[in-house]
C-alpha cells in the first residue's frame, strides 16, 4: 500500500510555470509506475502523464506533450510534474497516483492524492 500527498498548486498566469510534488509513504514505491490526473470545474477526469518504476517509459497526454515533463526519485519517494508554458485550460485539480500496471493506472485505477488545485490565468 502507497499514501500519496501533492503539493505545489498554485495561481500563475499564462506562459509561466509550474512544479507539482507527490510525497509517497507506504511500504511499495520503486516498482510502482506513477502518475498524475486532473479534473477541471464541470469536466471529467482527464490523464495527464506518467513514468515507469525504472524510467524507461514515460506517457504523455497530446494536450501535454512537450510542455509538462514527469520525474520520479525513488530514494526521495517522490514523483513530480513540472509544468511549462502553462495554459488557462491548464486549470484544474491535479492528482497523483500509483499503480503496479501501468496500463490500469492510464485508467484511473490505483491509489490517488487529495490533489492540489492549479490555476492559470490568461
Amino acid at each position: 500500500q502507497v499514501q500519496l500527498v501533492e503539493s505545489g498548486g498554485g495561481l500563475v498566469q499564462a506562459g509561466r510555470s509550474l512544479r507539482l510534488s507527490c510525497a509517497a509513504s507506504g511500504r511499495a514505491f520503486t516498482r510502482y509506475t506513477m502518475g498524475w490526473v486532473r479534473q477541471a470545474p464541470g469536466k471529467e477526469r482527464e490523464f495527464v502523464a506518467a513514468i515507469s518504476w525504472n524510467n524507461i517509459n514515460t506517457y504523455y497526454a497530446d494536450s501535454v506533450k512537450g510542455r509538462f515533463t514527469i520525474s520520479r526519485d525513488d530514494a526521495k519517494r517522490t514523483v513530480a510534474l513540472q509544468m511549462n508554458s502553462l495554459k488557462p485550460d491548464d486549470t484544474a485539480v491535479y492528482y497523483c497516483g500509483a499503480h503496479l500496471d501501468t496500463s490500469k493506472l492510464q485508467i484511473g485505477e490505483g491509489t490517488w492524492g487529495q490533489g492540489t488545485q492549479v490555476t492559470v490565468s490568461s
